[in-house]
């Protein structure tokens, strides 16, 4: 039996770095050696891509690019695959790749950049294609593809830094079309990466700063009273949805510090709601995952309110993927193990 050359890519030139090292880190440790042929790139912070061939433990702790490792690039010829550079005796290699699995979080990972260098390279990849990647990191475009597919989501606003920007005008339009508090979110970042829940004029030019860091485009969003439920969708045409979830926080909201620390929050997983309840969840989940094109796998975010009304907070094309992430955990629910995950990713790339 031929194995399948896969290439798995971790690192990226992200805020969310730390969260792809850990990431891939748990599918390199997972993914069954019998059926694949794996080959490691890690991408620099810098966005330099290097063949690892060491162990995931550099990887979780971030010391896998010290030491020599040779530069690869991506083939855009009638080869498929990458081609390693030996910078010591100034040759090249070529290694054959069957499938890409780019488990790369945040900006240049999840937006639709890497979807495209694999689009044109030929290569079958894991998740999302470009269109959809993109179409689900922008915020904005998230709201208004699932709002005119008939899905509720928070009302919201957009704005665009520049430099005749008038904060205290778009504070008072703020208020006055959404009301307080708010939440100000970078168009374009993951894992609630520069997100700030304003209750005043002080908080709201803080909270615009932090997210322009991030982004030249934020998203204003009403704030939905309730808690964040969550599903986990994997398939292209024929879907499989997980168990439900629930995030309970004693915090403002589920920020990145409780992300990855829970210091103050606990997932529950099953969601402590009825079952008529997880039905309606997963429907919306399917139809967020259709409106927006999403391949492969796709964590699709929501709010349940007081009045057990659904509302989309957010779709994650290439969500946490840590034995102990929220992805797997909902999967596992319902008899999809970890490594059956893997295979079923690669299997649906390659459809």
């Amino acid at each position: 039996m031929n194995k399948t050359r896969l290439a798995i890519l971790f690192g990226g030139k992200s805020t969310e770095y730390p969260v792809s090292l850990h990431s891939a880190a748990a599918i390199i440790d997972n993914v069954p050696k019998d059926l694949y042929e794996v080959t490691l790139i890690g991408i620099t912070r810098e966005g330099k891509w290097l063949h690892y061939e060491g162990s995931t433990d550099k990887i979780n702790d971030d010391t896998w690019h010290e030491g020599p490792l040779s530069p690869v690039l991506l083939s855009m010829g009638e080869f498929k695959g990458l081609i390693k550079l030996n910078e010591s005796d100034n040759t090249y290699e070529k290694i054959e790749i069957d499938c890409i699995f780019p488990v790369l979080h945040g900006r240049n990972g999840e937006d639709g950049t890497i979807q495209g260098m694999c689009q044109m390279a030929g290569i079958p990849y894991v998740g999302c294609d470009m269109t959809s990647s993109a179409l689900a990191m922008d915020k904005e475009y998230t709201h208004m593809i699932c709002e005119m597919s008939g899905i509720k989501t928070a009302p919201y606003m957009t704005a665009v830094k520049h430099k005749g920007l008038n904060i205290k005008d778009l504070y008072e339009e703020t208020v006055k079309k959404l009301s307080l508090p708010i939440f100000i979110k970078p168009a374009n970042s993951g894992s609630s990466i520069g997100i700030s829940k304003v209750r005043s004029y002080d908080e709201f030019e803080k909270g615009l700063m932090e997210a322009f860091e991030h982004d030249r485009k934020i998203i204003l969003e009403s704030n939905i009273e309730g808690f964040e439920i969550g599903c986990a969708v994997v398939g292209n045409d024929d879907l499989v949805i997980g168990e439900v979830d629930e995030i309970d926080t004693k915090n403002d909201f589920f920020d990145y510090e409780e992300k990855y620390s829970q210091r103050n929050s606990k997932i529950h997983c099953p969601a402590r709601i009825s079952d008529d309840l997880k039905a309606q969840a997963k429907e919306i989940a399917a139809k967020v995952y259709k409106a927006l094109g999403c391949r492969g796998l796709s964590r699709i975010d929501m709010f349940l309110t007081p009045q057990n009304e659904i509302y989309l907070n957010e779709v994650n094309t290439i969500p946490g993927l840590t034995g102990l992430s929220r992805y797997p955990s909902m999967l596992k629910k319902i008899g999809i193990e970890y490594k059956d995950l893997i295979v079923k990713l690669v299997d649906l790339a390659m459809e």
